[in-house]
Protein backbone atom coordinates (compact mmCIF):
# COMPACT_ATOMS: atom_id res chain seq x y z
CA UNK A 1 0.00 0.00 0.00
CA UNK A 2 3.11 2.21 0.60
CA UNK A 3 4.48 1.92 -2.89
CA UNK A 4 1.33 2.54 -4.44
CA UNK A 5 1.20 5.85 -2.38
CA UNK A 6 4.21 6.93 -3.32
CA UNK A 7 4.26 6.11 -6.81
CA UNK A 8 0.62 7.75 -6.76
CA UNK A 9 2.56 10.91 -4.99
CA UNK A 10 5.17 10.67 -7.56
CA UNK A 11 3.19 10.78 -10.42
CA UNK A 12 1.27 13.31 -9.01
CA UNK A 13 4.62 15.59 -8.36
CA UNK A 14 5.97 15.36 -11.90
CA UNK A 15 2.52 15.79 -13.22
CA UNK A 16 2.21 18.93 -11.77
CA UNK A 17 5.77 19.90 -12.66
CA UNK A 18 5.55 19.30 -15.56
CA UNK A 19 2.09 21.47 -16.12
CA UNK A 20 3.68 24.58 -14.55
CA UNK A 21 6.95 24.29 -17.12
CA UNK A 22 4.27 24.38 -20.21
CA UNK A 23 2.06 26.96 -19.29
CA UNK A 24 5.41 28.50 -18.38
CA UNK A 25 7.19 28.01 -21.26
CA UNK A 26 4.43 28.30 -23.68
CA UNK A 27 3.23 31.79 -22.17
CA UNK A 28 6.49 33.10 -22.15
CA UNK A 29 6.62 32.62 -26.24
CA UNK A 30 3.31 33.35 -26.82
CA UNK A 31 4.04 36.78 -25.14
CA UNK A 32 7.59 37.11 -26.89
CA UNK A 33 5.51 36.57 -30.10
CA UNK A 34 2.81 38.96 -29.23
CA UNK A 35 5.26 41.71 -27.87
CA UNK A 36 7.02 41.57 -31.38
CA UNK A 37 4.13 41.63 -33.78
CA UNK A 38 2.71 44.68 -31.67
CA UNK A 39 6.38 46.11 -31.36
CA UNK A 40 6.54 45.74 -35.62
CA UNK A 41 3.13 47.01 -36.34
CA UNK A 42 3.24 50.31 -34.19
CA UNK A 43 7.06 50.82 -35.75
CA UNK A 44 5.53 50.25 -39.24
CA UNK A 45 2.71 52.58 -38.93
CA UNK A 46 2.13 55.48 -40.19
CA UNK A 47 2.44 59.28 -38.60
CA UNK A 48 -1.07 59.81 -38.70
CA UNK A 49 -1.90 56.63 -36.44
CA UNK A 50 0.37 58.71 -33.77
CA UNK A 51 -0.96 61.90 -35.08
CA UNK A 52 -4.96 60.73 -34.12
CA UNK A 53 -3.73 58.07 -30.98
CA UNK A 54 -2.92 59.41 -27.32
CA UNK A 55 0.61 58.63 -26.18
CA UNK A 56 -1.08 57.65 -22.74
CA UNK A 57 -3.14 54.82 -24.75
CA UNK A 58 0.08 53.66 -26.72
CA UNK A 59 1.98 53.31 -23.26
CA UNK A 60 -0.84 50.85 -21.57
CA UNK A 61 -0.70 49.08 -24.01
CA UNK A 62 3.19 48.47 -24.22
CA UNK A 63 3.09 48.06 -20.36
CA UNK A 64 -0.18 47.30 -18.50
CA UNK A 65 -1.49 44.88 -21.07
CA UNK A 66 1.96 43.74 -22.16
CA UNK A 67 2.70 42.39 -18.47
CA UNK A 68 -1.01 40.84 -17.85
CA UNK A 69 0.18 38.66 -21.14
CA UNK A 70 3.60 37.75 -20.09
CA UNK A 71 3.10 37.40 -16.34
CA UNK A 72 -0.52 37.32 -15.25
CA UNK A 73 -2.34 35.22 -17.90
CA UNK A 74 -0.11 32.28 -18.14
CA UNK A 75 -0.28 31.44 -14.18
CA UNK A 76 -4.30 32.33 -14.01
CA UNK A 77 -4.33 29.62 -17.25
CA UNK A 78 -2.18 27.01 -14.80
CA UNK A 79 -4.45 27.38 -11.75
CA UNK A 80 -7.51 27.23 -13.80
CA UNK A 81 -6.50 23.86 -15.33
CA UNK A 82 -5.61 22.63 -11.99
CA UNK A 83 -9.45 23.55 -10.55
CA UNK A 84 -10.82 22.20 -13.15
CA UNK A 85 -9.83 18.78 -12.99
CA UNK A 86 -9.90 19.23 -8.98
CA UNK A 87 -13.26 19.38 -9.11
CA UNK A 88 -14.06 16.90 -11.79
CA UNK A 89 -12.03 14.81 -9.55
CA UNK A 90 -14.62 15.59 -6.24
CA UNK A 91 -17.51 14.98 -8.74
CA UNK A 92 -16.88 11.78 -9.95
CA UNK A 93 -15.76 10.69 -6.12
CA UNK A 94 -18.97 12.13 -4.90
CA UNK A 95 -21.08 10.46 -7.17
CA UNK A 96 -19.24 6.98 -6.85
CA UNK A 97 -19.79 7.41 -3.25
CA UNK A 98 -23.31 8.61 -2.79
CA UNK A 99 -25.41 7.55 -5.73
CA UNK A 100 -28.30 10.34 -4.61
CA UNK A 101 -25.47 13.23 -5.39
CA UNK A 102 -25.94 12.27 -9.37
CA UNK A 103 -29.75 13.86 -8.66
CA UNK A 104 -28.37 17.44 -7.11
CA UNK A 105 -25.50 17.67 -9.98
CA UNK A 106 -28.18 19.18 -12.84
CA UNK A 107 -29.72 21.60 -10.31
CA UNK A 108 -26.56 22.54 -9.20
CA UNK A 109 -24.83 23.21 -11.87
CA UNK A 110 -27.87 25.62 -13.42
CA UNK A 111 -27.59 27.57 -10.60
CA UNK A 112 -24.21 27.59 -10.12
CA UNK A 113 -24.06 29.01 -14.37
CA UNK A 114 -26.00 32.04 -13.70
CA UNK A 115 -24.10 33.09 -11.02
CA UNK A 116 -21.04 32.36 -12.88
CA UNK A 117 -22.33 34.15 -16.01
CA UNK A 118 -23.67 36.84 -14.49
CA UNK A 119 -20.78 37.89 -12.68
CA UNK A 120 -18.00 36.98 -15.76
CA UNK A 121 -20.34 39.28 -18.05
CA UNK A 122 -19.89 42.04 -15.28
CA UNK A 123 -16.11 41.48 -14.14
CA UNK A 124 -15.21 41.38 -18.02
CA UNK A 125 -16.76 45.08 -18.59
CA UNK A 126 -15.13 46.60 -15.28
CA UNK A 127 -11.79 44.90 -16.62
CA UNK A 128 -12.58 47.15 -19.96
CA UNK A 129 -13.31 50.41 -18.09
CA UNK A 130 -10.32 49.36 -15.92
CA UNK A 131 -8.22 49.54 -18.34
CA UNK A 132 -9.91 52.67 -20.37
CA UNK A 133 -9.54 54.60 -17.08
CA UNK A 134 -5.90 53.40 -16.84
CA UNK A 135 -5.07 55.03 -19.70
CA UNK A 136 -5.48 59.14 -19.36
CA UNK A 137 -3.49 58.85 -15.97
CA UNK A 138 0.00 57.65 -18.10
CA UNK A 139 -0.81 60.05 -20.62
CA UNK A 140 -1.28 62.78 -17.63
CA UNK A 141 2.37 61.50 -16.25
CA UNK A 142 3.49 62.41 -20.27
CA UNK A 143 2.06 65.45 -20.34
CA UNK A 144 2.99 66.98 -16.89
CA UNK A 145 6.26 65.65 -17.76
CA UNK A 146 7.01 67.15 -20.68
CA UNK A 147 5.05 70.62 -19.85
CA UNK A 148 6.42 70.98 -16.14
CA UNK A 149 8.34 74.10 -17.30
CA UNK A 150 5.00 75.55 -19.15
CA UNK A 151 2.84 74.56 -16.40
CA UNK A 152 5.43 76.44 -14.12
CA UNK A 153 5.34 79.54 -16.20
CA UNK A 154 1.35 79.70 -15.92
CA UNK A 155 1.31 78.87 -12.75
CA UNK A 156 -1.30 75.69 -13.22
CA UNK A 157 0.19 73.20 -10.74
CA UNK A 158 -3.26 73.16 -8.80
CA UNK A 159 -4.93 72.97 -12.20
CA UNK A 160 -3.51 70.09 -13.49
CA UNK A 161 -3.04 68.19 -10.05
CA UNK A 162 -7.18 68.34 -9.66
CA UNK A 163 -7.01 66.93 -13.19
CA UNK A 164 -4.81 64.29 -12.39
CA UNK A 165 -6.51 63.42 -9.29
CA UNK A 166 -9.82 62.96 -11.25
CA UNK A 167 -8.31 60.45 -13.33
CA UNK A 168 -6.84 58.61 -10.66
CA UNK A 169 -10.55 58.76 -8.84
CA UNK A 170 -12.09 57.25 -11.59
CA UNK A 171 -9.83 54.78 -11.91
CA UNK A 172 -10.14 54.11 -8.43
CA UNK A 173 -14.07 53.65 -8.92
CA UNK A 174 -13.94 50.78 -11.72
CA UNK A 175 -10.75 48.97 -9.37
CA UNK A 176 -13.67 49.38 -5.93
CA UNK A 177 -16.20 48.07 -8.57
CA UNK A 178 -14.20 44.80 -9.69
CA UNK A 179 -13.79 44.37 -5.29
CA UNK A 180 -17.86 44.54 -4.90
CA UNK A 181 -18.33 42.04 -7.76
CA UNK A 182 -16.21 39.79 -6.29
CA UNK A 183 -17.22 39.53 -2.93
CA UNK A 184 -20.56 39.52 -4.12
CA UNK A 185 -19.58 36.33 -6.19
CA UNK A 186 -17.96 34.86 -3.12
CA UNK A 187 -21.02 35.23 -0.77
CA UNK A 188 -22.95 32.74 -3.18
CA UNK A 189 -20.53 30.15 -3.91
CA UNK A 190 -20.63 30.16 -0.18
CA UNK A 191 -24.32 29.63 0.17
CA UNK A 192 -23.83 26.83 -2.86
CA UNK A 193 -20.86 25.07 -1.12
CA UNK A 194 -22.52 25.12 2.37
CA UNK A 195 -25.72 23.40 0.53
CA UNK A 196 -23.59 20.23 -1.22
CA UNK A 197 -22.25 19.48 2.26
CA UNK A 198 -25.37 20.06 3.82
CA UNK A 199 -26.83 17.51 0.72
CA UNK A 200 -24.39 14.50 0.94
CA UNK A 201 -24.80 14.95 5.30
CA UNK A 202 -28.50 14.67 5.17
CA UNK A 203 -28.54 12.11 2.85
CA UNK A 204 -26.39 10.11 4.62
CA UNK A 205 -28.40 10.53 7.71
CA UNK A 206 -31.46 9.35 5.97
CA UNK A 207 -29.52 7.17 3.98
CA UNK A 208 -28.57 5.12 7.22
CA UNK A 209 -31.99 4.47 8.75
CA UNK A 210 -33.29 2.62 5.34
CA UNK A 211 -35.53 4.80 4.27
CA UNK A 212 -33.92 4.95 0.68
CA UNK A 213 -33.61 2.13 -1.73
CA UNK A 214 -29.93 2.38 -2.81
CA UNK A 215 -27.41 1.88 -0.37
CA UNK A 216 -25.22 4.96 0.48
CA UNK A 217 -22.49 2.72 1.25
CA UNK A 218 -20.35 2.55 4.55
CA UNK A 219 -19.82 5.34 7.37
CA UNK A 220 -16.16 5.34 5.78
CA UNK A 221 -17.42 6.06 2.49
CA UNK A 222 -19.61 8.90 4.14
CA UNK A 223 -17.04 10.35 6.04
CA UNK A 224 -15.13 10.24 2.52
CA UNK A 225 -17.77 11.95 0.94
CA UNK A 226 -17.74 15.21 3.69
CA UNK A 227 -14.49 15.30 3.64
CA UNK A 228 -14.06 15.80 -0.46
CA UNK A 229 -17.50 17.88 -0.26
CA UNK A 230 -15.90 20.38 2.46
CA UNK A 231 -13.34 22.14 -0.07
CA UNK A 232 -15.85 22.46 -2.92
CA UNK A 233 -16.17 25.85 -1.40
CA UNK A 234 -12.72 27.12 -1.86
CA UNK A 235 -12.72 25.01 -5.15
CA UNK A 236 -15.59 26.46 -6.61
CA UNK A 237 -14.54 30.10 -5.93
CA UNK A 238 -10.91 29.69 -7.22
CA UNK A 239 -12.38 27.77 -10.24
CA UNK A 240 -14.92 30.69 -11.12
CA UNK A 241 -12.43 33.42 -10.36
CA UNK A 242 -9.71 31.98 -12.23
CA UNK A 243 -11.92 30.93 -15.28
CA UNK A 244 -13.10 34.93 -14.88
CA UNK A 245 -9.91 36.52 -14.03
CA UNK A 246 -8.92 34.75 -17.82
CA UNK A 247 -11.54 36.16 -19.22
CA UNK A 248 -10.79 39.14 -17.70
CA UNK A 249 -6.81 38.87 -18.48
CA UNK A 250 -8.03 38.11 -22.17
CA UNK A 251 -9.20 41.66 -22.29
CA UNK A 252 -5.57 42.68 -22.26
CA UNK A 253 -4.78 40.20 -25.66
CA UNK A 254 -7.81 41.35 -26.98
CA UNK A 255 -6.58 45.23 -26.50
CA UNK A 256 -3.30 44.22 -28.24
CA UNK A 257 -4.21 42.77 -31.12
CA UNK A 258 -6.34 46.01 -32.10
CA UNK A 259 -3.62 47.20 -33.00
CA UNK A 260 -2.87 43.93 -34.60
CA UNK A 261 -5.22 45.72 -37.56
CA UNK A 262 -3.65 49.44 -38.02
CA UNK A 263 -2.43 50.47 -41.06
CA UNK A 264 0.71 50.22 -42.02
CA UNK A 265 3.32 52.16 -44.20
CA UNK A 266 3.65 50.38 -47.37
CA UNK A 267 7.54 49.38 -47.15
CA UNK A 268 8.04 47.98 -50.37
CA UNK A 269 8.84 49.26 -53.42
CA UNK A 270 9.64 47.97 -57.47
CA UNK A 271 12.56 50.11 -58.13
CA UNK A 272 16.26 48.94 -57.48
CA UNK A 273 18.37 51.74 -56.32
CA UNK A 274 22.07 52.43 -57.31
CA UNK A 275 24.16 52.73 -54.12
CA UNK A 276 25.42 56.01 -54.21
CA UNK A 277 21.48 57.62 -55.58
CA UNK A 278 21.15 60.57 -55.39
CA UNK A 279 23.49 61.52 -57.61
CA UNK A 280 23.19 64.90 -57.88
CA UNK A 281 20.34 65.83 -55.64
CA UNK A 282 17.80 67.02 -58.01
CA UNK A 283 14.31 67.18 -56.88
CA UNK A 284 10.96 67.99 -58.82
CA UNK A 285 7.47 68.53 -57.49
CA UNK A 286 4.85 67.60 -60.41
CA UNK A 287 1.45 68.78 -59.23
CA UNK A 288 2.00 67.86 -55.87
CA UNK A 289 -1.49 67.70 -53.95
CA UNK A 290 -1.14 66.40 -50.20
CA UNK A 291 -4.25 66.30 -47.95
CA UNK A 292 -4.22 64.89 -44.22
CA UNK A 293 -7.09 64.07 -43.79
CA UNK A 294 -10.17 63.34 -46.28
CA UNK A 295 -12.02 66.32 -44.43
CA UNK A 296 -9.04 68.65 -44.15
CA UNK A 297 -8.50 71.18 -47.19
CA UNK A 298 -5.31 69.94 -48.98
CA UNK A 299 -1.71 71.22 -47.41
CA UNK A 300 -0.40 71.65 -51.02
CA UNK A 301 -2.16 72.67 -53.73
CA UNK A 302 -1.00 71.32 -57.33
CA UNK A 303 2.48 72.36 -56.23
CA UNK A 304 5.51 72.37 -58.43
CA UNK A 305 8.86 73.32 -58.29
CA UNK A 306 12.27 71.98 -58.96
CA UNK A 307 15.01 72.25 -56.86
CA UNK A 308 18.35 71.92 -59.13
CA UNK A 309 21.14 69.94 -57.23
CA UNK A 310 23.71 70.64 -55.23
CA UNK A 311 21.82 74.09 -54.19
CA UNK A 312 20.56 75.53 -51.50
CA UNK A 313 16.61 76.63 -51.01
CA UNK A 314 15.04 77.87 -48.31
CA UNK A 315 11.57 78.16 -47.65
CA UNK A 316 8.93 80.78 -45.95
CA UNK A 317 5.59 81.17 -45.23
CA UNK A 318 3.30 81.96 -42.50
CA UNK A 319 2.12 79.47 -40.23
CA UNK A 320 0.23 75.84 -42.24
CA UNK A 321 1.73 77.57 -45.39
CA UNK A 322 2.73 73.76 -46.38
CA UNK A 323 6.42 74.42 -45.60
CA UNK A 324 6.39 71.74 -43.38
CA UNK A 325 4.70 69.22 -45.39
CA UNK A 326 6.93 69.59 -48.49
CA UNK A 327 9.43 67.58 -46.40
CA UNK A 328 6.52 65.69 -45.18
CA UNK A 329 5.74 64.56 -48.94
CA UNK A 330 9.76 64.03 -49.74
CA UNK A 331 10.24 61.73 -46.83
CA UNK A 332 6.66 60.07 -47.79
CA UNK A 333 5.40 60.52 -43.96
CA UNK A 334 2.26 61.06 -45.58
CA UNK A 335 0.72 59.61 -48.92
CA UNK A 336 0.00 62.67 -51.50
CA UNK A 337 -3.04 62.52 -53.28
CA UNK A 338 -2.05 63.60 -56.47
CA UNK A 339 1.19 64.39 -58.71
CA UNK A 340 5.19 63.11 -57.88
CA UNK A 341 7.85 63.61 -56.35
CA UNK A 342 11.15 62.78 -58.96
CA UNK A 343 14.24 62.51 -57.13
CA UNK A 344 17.16 62.36 -60.09
CA UNK A 345 15.13 61.35 -62.33
CA UNK A 346 13.28 58.35 -60.04
CA UNK A 347 9.80 58.84 -59.19
CA UNK A 348 10.15 58.10 -55.00
CA UNK A 349 6.61 56.43 -54.90
CA UNK A 350 8.40 53.61 -56.48
CA UNK A 351 11.22 53.11 -53.85
CA UNK A 352 11.07 51.56 -50.67
CA UNK A 353 10.70 53.63 -47.58
CA UNK A 354 13.31 52.41 -45.90
CA UNK A 355 15.97 53.27 -48.86
CA UNK A 356 13.76 56.63 -49.52
CA UNK A 357 14.65 57.68 -46.05
CA UNK A 358 17.77 56.41 -45.69
CA UNK A 359 19.44 58.30 -48.45
CA UNK A 360 17.98 61.76 -47.41
CA UNK A 361 19.40 63.67 -43.76
CA UNK A 362 17.41 65.68 -42.01
CA UNK A 363 17.28 68.31 -38.78
CA UNK A 364 13.43 68.05 -37.33
CA UNK A 365 12.10 70.83 -35.26
CA UNK A 366 11.99 69.13 -32.37
CA UNK A 367 15.35 67.24 -31.58
CA UNK A 368 15.12 64.32 -30.38
CA UNK A 369 18.05 62.03 -28.54
CA UNK A 370 18.09 58.33 -27.75
CA UNK A 371 18.81 57.06 -24.27
CA UNK A 372 22.27 55.46 -24.73
CA UNK A 373 26.17 56.83 -25.27
CA UNK A 374 26.73 60.33 -27.66
CA UNK A 375 28.53 58.49 -29.87
CA UNK A 376 25.72 55.54 -30.58
CA UNK A 377 22.97 58.72 -31.05
CA UNK A 378 25.64 60.23 -33.49
CA UNK A 379 26.60 57.78 -35.25
CA UNK A 380 23.94 54.48 -34.59
CA UNK A 381 25.37 52.48 -37.49
CA UNK A 382 28.87 52.59 -36.65
CA UNK A 383 30.24 53.76 -39.53
CA UNK A 384 32.62 56.82 -38.54
CA UNK A 385 35.70 56.99 -36.43
CA UNK A 386 35.61 59.25 -33.77
CA UNK A 387 37.71 61.93 -35.79
CA UNK A 388 35.26 62.66 -38.03
CA UNK A 389 32.35 62.91 -34.85
CA UNK A 390 34.77 65.13 -33.90
CA UNK A 391 35.23 67.35 -36.93
CA UNK A 392 31.56 67.22 -36.82
CA UNK A 393 30.92 68.74 -33.93
CA UNK A 394 33.22 71.45 -34.46
CA UNK A 395 31.41 72.19 -37.20
CA UNK A 396 28.49 72.60 -35.55
CA UNK A 397 30.12 75.07 -32.40
CA UNK A 398 29.06 72.20 -29.94
CA UNK A 399 32.72 70.31 -29.51
CA UNK A 400 33.66 72.05 -26.33
CA UNK A 401 30.20 71.73 -24.21
CA UNK A 402 30.48 67.59 -25.54
CA UNK A 403 34.40 67.31 -24.20
CA UNK A 404 32.85 69.41 -20.91
CA UNK A 405 30.23 66.95 -20.56
CA UNK A 406 32.20 63.40 -20.64
CA UNK A 407 32.97 62.79 -24.33
CA UNK A 408 31.68 60.63 -26.83
CA UNK A 409 31.26 57.67 -24.25
CA UNK A 410 28.76 59.73 -21.98
CA UNK A 411 25.57 58.03 -21.67
CA UNK A 412 22.98 60.51 -22.96
CA UNK A 413 19.71 61.20 -20.42
CA UNK A 414 16.36 60.58 -21.54
CA UNK A 415 15.57 62.42 -24.80
CA UNK A 416 18.37 63.86 -24.25
CA UNK A 417 18.13 65.96 -21.19
CA UNK A 418 21.82 66.55 -20.67
CA UNK A 419 21.99 69.27 -23.23
CA UNK A 420 19.95 72.36 -23.36
CA UNK A 421 16.84 71.83 -26.37
CA UNK A 422 19.53 74.45 -28.59
CA UNK A 423 22.72 72.28 -27.81
CA UNK A 424 20.63 69.22 -28.81
CA UNK A 425 19.46 70.72 -32.04
CA UNK A 426 23.46 72.08 -32.48
CA UNK A 427 23.67 67.51 -31.63
CA UNK A 428 21.15 66.68 -34.21
CA UNK A 429 22.89 68.69 -37.12
CA UNK A 430 26.14 66.92 -36.27
CA UNK A 431 24.18 63.90 -37.03
CA UNK A 432 22.80 64.87 -39.96
CA UNK A 433 26.87 65.91 -41.64
CA UNK A 434 28.13 62.51 -40.33
CA UNK A 435 25.22 61.16 -42.84
CA UNK A 436 27.58 62.14 -45.82
CA UNK A 437 24.24 62.32 -48.04
CA UNK A 438 23.05 64.68 -51.49
CA UNK A 439 20.27 65.87 -49.80
CA UNK A 440 19.70 67.83 -46.33
CA UNK A 441 16.71 68.86 -44.95
CA UNK A 442 16.44 71.37 -42.12
CA UNK A 443 12.99 72.33 -40.26
CA UNK A 444 13.99 75.45 -38.10
CA UNK A 445 17.01 74.04 -37.42
CA UNK A 446 18.26 77.59 -35.82
CA UNK A 447 15.05 77.98 -33.89
CA UNK A 448 16.04 77.26 -30.34
CA UNK A 449 19.76 78.66 -30.59
CA UNK A 450 20.95 82.53 -30.30
CA UNK A 451 22.02 84.61 -32.71
CA UNK A 452 25.34 84.12 -32.48
CA UNK A 453 25.32 80.28 -32.65
CA UNK A 454 22.90 80.70 -35.32
CA UNK A 455 25.47 83.09 -37.59
CA UNK A 456 27.79 80.22 -37.14
CA UNK A 457 25.68 77.41 -38.35
CA UNK A 458 24.62 79.37 -41.01
CA UNK A 459 28.46 79.89 -41.89
CA UNK A 460 29.10 75.87 -40.93
CA UNK A 461 25.52 74.73 -43.88
CA UNK A 462 27.12 77.54 -46.31
CA UNK A 463 30.66 76.16 -46.47
CA UNK A 464 30.45 72.28 -45.48
CA UNK A 465 27.54 71.78 -47.76
CA UNK A 466 28.84 72.88 -51.17
CA UNK A 467 27.60 70.58 -53.53
CA UNK A 468 24.72 69.30 -51.87
CA UNK A 469 20.95 69.95 -52.08
CA UNK A 470 19.84 71.70 -48.74
CA UNK A 471 16.13 72.37 -48.23
CA UNK A 472 15.87 74.50 -45.20
CA UNK A 473 12.24 75.23 -43.69
CA UNK A 474 12.26 78.72 -42.04
CA UNK A 475 9.62 81.29 -40.50
CA UNK A 476 12.38 84.36 -40.49
CA UNK A 477 13.73 85.37 -43.67
CA UNK A 478 16.98 86.55 -42.33
CA UNK A 479 17.44 82.56 -41.98
CA UNK A 480 17.40 81.84 -45.43
CA UNK A 481 19.24 85.00 -47.03
CA UNK A 482 22.38 82.79 -47.40
CA UNK A 483 20.29 80.25 -49.89
CA UNK A 484 20.74 80.13 -53.55
CA UNK A 485 17.26 80.20 -53.88
CA UNK A 486 13.81 81.39 -51.89
CA UNK A 487 10.43 79.79 -52.38
CA UNK A 488 7.53 81.67 -50.52
CA UNK A 489 4.56 79.28 -49.77
CA UNK A 490 0.91 80.93 -49.04
CA UNK A 491 -1.58 77.76 -48.09
CA UNK A 492 0.02 75.40 -49.74
CA UNK A 493 0.41 77.26 -53.45
CA UNK A 494 4.10 78.64 -54.14
CA UNK A 495 3.40 82.30 -54.94
CA UNK A 496 6.89 83.65 -55.13
CA UNK A 497 10.66 82.03 -56.07
CA UNK A 498 13.39 84.34 -55.36
CA UNK A 499 17.20 83.41 -56.77
CA UNK A 500 19.70 85.45 -54.31
CA UNK A 501 23.26 85.60 -55.19
CA UNK A 502 26.01 87.30 -53.33
CA UNK A 503 27.13 90.89 -54.66
CA UNK A 504 29.07 93.04 -54.09
CA UNK A 505 29.53 94.44 -50.22
CA UNK A 506 28.52 91.62 -49.08
CA UNK A 507 25.02 92.27 -50.09
CA UNK A 508 22.38 90.37 -51.87
CA UNK A 509 21.35 90.50 -55.26
CA UNK A 510 17.57 89.22 -55.45
CA UNK A 511 16.19 88.32 -58.99
CA UNK A 512 12.40 87.84 -58.72
CA UNK A 513 10.67 84.67 -60.17
CA UNK A 514 7.09 84.89 -59.53
CA UNK A 515 4.40 87.60 -58.28
CA UNK A 516 4.19 88.75 -54.48
CA UNK A 517 0.19 87.62 -53.54
CA UNK A 518 -0.82 89.46 -50.75
CA UNK A 519 1.00 90.00 -47.64
CA UNK A 520 4.19 88.13 -48.32
CA UNK A 521 7.43 89.72 -47.40
CA UNK A 522 9.60 91.16 -50.45
CA UNK A 523 12.79 91.15 -50.84
CA UNK A 524 14.67 94.00 -52.30
CA UNK A 525 18.46 95.45 -52.35
CA UNK A 526 19.31 98.22 -50.51
CA UNK A 527 23.18 100.07 -50.43
CA UNK A 528 24.61 96.67 -50.27
CA UNK A 529 22.76 95.12 -47.68
CA UNK A 530 18.97 93.40 -47.76
CA UNK A 531 15.70 95.49 -47.40
CA UNK A 532 12.52 93.54 -46.26
CA UNK A 533 9.86 95.56 -47.52
CA UNK A 534 6.27 94.30 -46.04
CA UNK A 535 3.64 93.80 -48.52
CA UNK A 536 0.01 94.15 -47.66
CA UNK A 537 0.91 93.37 -43.40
Amino acid sequence: MQVVLCIFCSANSILTLVRAFSFAYGGLRAAIHVHNNLLKKLVDAPVSFFDQTPSGRILNRLSSDLYTIDDSLPFILNILLATFVGLVGIAIILSFVQVMFLLLILPFWYIYSKVQFYYRSTSRELRRLDSVSRSPIYASFSEILDGSSTIRAFKSEDFFIARFIDHVTMYQKTSYSEIIASLWLSLRLQFLAAFVVSYTAVMAVVGSHGYLPVNLGTPGLVGLALSYAAPVVSLLGSFLTSFTETEKELVSVERVLQYMDIPQEDLQGNKILDTNWPFRGQIEFQNVTLRYMPSLPPALRGLSLTIVGGTQVGIVGRTGAGKSSILNALFRLNPICGGQIIVDGINIADVSLRDLRSRFAVVPQTPFLFKGSLRDNLDPLNVSDDLKIWKALEKCHIEEEVRAAGGLDMEMKESGNSFSVGQRQLLCLARAFLKSTMVLCLDECTANVDTQTAAKLKDAISSECKGLTVITIAHRISTILHMDNVLVLDQGVLVEMTAAKGGEEGGVEVEKKAAVRGGWPRLEVAGGGVKVEKVGF
